[in-house]
C-alpha cells in the first residue's frame, strides 16, 4: 500500500505536490460550492435568505431550519453559506447551527459527503431505502442534540 508521502522524500512538505494527489472531482465540487455560495452573495439571494431567516424569524427556528435543510443540501455547503451571511447571532447560537447543519445533513444519506460516499462504496448493501429506515431514530438524534445543547450551552444565549 503506497503512503500518501514519504517523510524521506524531497518534497515531503510540498504543498503543491501533496494538492496534486487529491482527486479531481472531489476538488471540483468543493470549487463548484464556493463558486455558487460566492454567486448567490453576489446577486443578493443570501443577504434576503439572512433577512427572513435571522431577523423575520427567531435565530433558533432558523438554525434548526438550517439543520433540517442539510439533508437535502450538502451540510458543508449550507453551513458555508451561513457563514457567508454573517448573522448577528450569539454564541450560542453559532454553535446552534453548527451543529444542526452537521446532524441534520445526515437525515438523508445525501445531505453529507459522507453519506454520499458510504452509498457510493456500499453499492446494494447500503442503500437510500436502507438509510431512510433509521431516519426516524437520526430525527429523534437532532432534536434530542438540540434538546441537550440548550441544556449544556445556556450560557450562551
Amino acid at each position: 500500500m503506497e503512503m500518501p508521502y514519504n517523510l524521506d522524500e524531497s518534497h515531503a512538505f510540498d504543498v503543491f505536490h501533496n494538492v496534486s494527489r487529491l482527486e479531481w472531482d472531489t476538488m471540483l465540487f468543493f470549487y463548484g460550492v464556493m463558486v455558487s455560495v460566492g454567486g448567490l452573495s453576489f446577486i443578493g439571494y443570501l443577504d434576503y435568505a439572512s433577512q427572513f431567516l435571522y431577523t423575520d424569524l427567531d435565530p433558533t427556528i432558523a438554525n434548526v431550519l438550517v439543520g433540517v435543510v442539510s439533508a437535502f443540501i450538502d451540510n458543508g455547503t449550507i453551513m458555508y453559506a451561513v457563514l457567508t451571511m454573517a448573522p448577528d447571532i450569539s454564541q450560542g447560537q453559532w454553535l446552534l447551527v453548527t451543529l444542526t447543519a452537521g446532524v441534520g445533513g445526515s437525515l438523508l444519506a445525501i445531505g453529507s459527503a459522507a453519506g454520499v460516499g458510504l452509498l457510493g462504496q456500499a453499492k446494494g448493501v447500503y442503500t437510500f431505502g436502507a438509510h431512510l429506515k433509521w431516519m426516524p431514530v437520526i430525527a429523534l438524534g437532532y432534536a434530542g442534540s438540540i434538546f441537550a445543547h440548550f441544556l449544556i450551552n445556556a450560557r450562551y444565549f
